[in-house]
């Protein structure tokens, strides 16, 4: 998908969490991208979309944020940015088995490549590429599954 606006990736998220589905453990999506691509945009607007009232910003210093939401299927909405993080070993002290294994949690995760190893291999992939000043391509995949809508 091609945002032009905050509006257009506003209306990505409230898509993307409109067609969420449960799984056996947390749903974790691994938001990739350089900086500036739109990721904590995006999560902002997908918190909002969950019922978030606070303000979102990158919990790039404190590793990870925990907000509850009243979902039909989700209480946590957890927040992490790891891009300080030099190993999935240090994104485990932070209680990671018990956060993925909860089906109520849906994790955002900001530079997911940084612990990838650690992710699980179905988690939900979104990249985001700067296009231009006002431009972001938004790719979502869901396991095997590639998404790429042009509009």
């Amino acid at each position: 998908m091609i945002s032009k606006s905050l509006k257009e990736t506003e209306n990505i998220a409230k898509d993307f969490i409109k067609n969420i589905k449960s799984s056996k453990g947390a749903l974790v999506v691994g938001l990739y991208g350089d900086l500036g691509s739109a990721k904590t945009t995006f999560t902002q607007f997908v918190a909002k979309t969950l019922g978030i009232k606070e303000d979102i910003t990158s919990p790039t210093f404190v590793i990870e944020k925990i907000y509850d939401i009243k979902h039909k299927d989700l209480k946590r909405f957890i927040h992490i940015d790891a891009y300080r993080l030099n190993s999935a070993k240090e994104l485990s002290v932070l209680g990671w088995q018990t956060t993925v294994s909860d089906p109520t949690n849906i994790v955002f995760i900001e530079w997911p490549e940084r612990v990838v190893d650690i992710l699980p291999k179905d988690h939900i992939k979104i990249n985001f590429k700067f296009i231009s000043e006002n431009e972001r391509e938004i790719t979502i995949c869901l396991g095997k599954i590639r998404l790429k809508i042009e509009s």
